[in-house]
């Protein structure tokens, strides 16, 4: 049993819990947009928008937006792929003479109803998780396991980031990020633009903000998962025996030592 609680049950026990954490700090962090504000003043959002928006080629008059109608826009995007891209058409910005406009053109549109699907998916398999996470700690509770030592769970765990981190650092960050867009979105959708093609990639400096949204859910992620093996190690725990107390083994050898010795003299 132990070799096979070593080999399959604790991996699928951590890589549910992973997940399923991972899932839980995508959705608190949605519910502030990200901390999309605090992103916009750390990349210098502000100027690249300035910089960028009067080359647009398809869309006039966004280097007159405010950053509070950025942040809006955001958010919108955000609340509209985290409901199934419903809203996505209704964003709008206004322009110079006062009317209001289209945030972005058909194939922006495709591509964040790609990114909404891409999402629902990660919904479903992370309550997958949760579930599996959890038939797998109430197996360990009633079993009595125990956690495997903290001091082994954090050398795999530093190994695989290890790892993962030298094979990003190979690769390239920009080529990964490249190549998981041609792996997970249809041939046929676009999803490479140009600043000057884009209000939505020149909102976001992508994929620069994406590197930001990376580092808050591994920051969060962290967190969650530290004190959910914490909690797990807590209710793993085994209680102690009380041994009974220990008898004088020095007065019972004598007695023992008296009763088999032989009868002396006249006895």
């Amino acid at each position: 049993m132990k070799p096979l609680k070593n080999m399959l049950f604790w991996p699928v026990l951590f890589i549910s819990q992973t997940i399923a954490l991972a899932l839980l700090c995508w959705h608190l962090l949605a519910q502030v947009h990200f901390a999309y504000p605090a992103g916009y003043q750390l990349l210098d959002l502000q100027s690249h928008i300035a910089e960028f928006a009067p080359l647009n080629r398809h869309k006039d008059d966004f280097e007159l937006a405010t950053k509070e109608d950025h942040w809006r826009l955001f958010g919108e995007i955000s609340d509209a792929v985290q409901n199934h891209g419903e809203g996505l058409r209704d964003i709008r910005y206004r322009l110079a003479n006062g009317e209001t406009t289209a945030f972005m053109h058909e194939a922006e549109i495709i591509h964040l109803q790609d990114v909404a699907n891409v999402i629902d998916i990660f919904y479903m398999t992370g309550a997958v998780c949760w579930l599996l996470w959890l038939i797998t700690l109430a197996i360990a509770y009633w079993q009595r396991f125990s956690l495997p030592s903290p001091r082994k769970i954090l050398l795999g765990f530093i190994g695989s980031l290890l790892v993962l981190s030298l094979i990003i650092i190979a690769i390239g960050p920009t080529s990964i990020f490249y190549w998981l867009h041609v792996q997970i979105f249809p041939d046929e959708h676009q999803w490479f633009f140009y600043y000057q093609d884009s209000l939505m990639t020149t909102l976001m400096k992508a994929p620069d903000i994406f590197a930001f949204i990376c580092v808050l859910l591994v920051l969060l992620l962290t967190l969650f998962w530290g004190a959910s093996f914490w909690g797990m190690k807590t209710l793993l725990s085994k209680p102690e025996i009380n041994a009974p107390p220990a008898k004088n083994t020095r007065a019972t050898n004598t007695k023992a030592a008296k009763k088999n010795a032989p009868p002396k003299p006249g006895q």
